[in-house]
């Protein structure tokens, strides 16, 4: 079961505001949820970033650049 809106009913800025939010809570989810809300936590997560990456490709391409060049340097 999937919490929030379908991803492609949210605004760009929501669905940056979202995906800003569930990498925040990851950590606390991850050390004081249960299994149930980790695995809930993981596929909405996972949701949102298949979005943003569909939305946003050119930028999360970039970013995955960068962090090749700072592992290369």
């Amino acid at each position: 079961m999937t919490t929030g809106s379908a991803t492609d009913e949210l605004s760009d800025l929501d669905l940056v505001r979202e995906l800003a939010y569930a990498h925040s809570r990851r950590h606390d989810t991850f050390v004081n949820g249960s299994a149930h809300a980790l695995a809930n936590h993981s596929r909405r997560t996972a949701e949102l970033e298949l979005a943003y990456a569909r939305r946003f490709g050119d930028v999360v391409a970039e970013a995955e650049q960068k962090v090749r060049d700072l592992s290369a340097g």
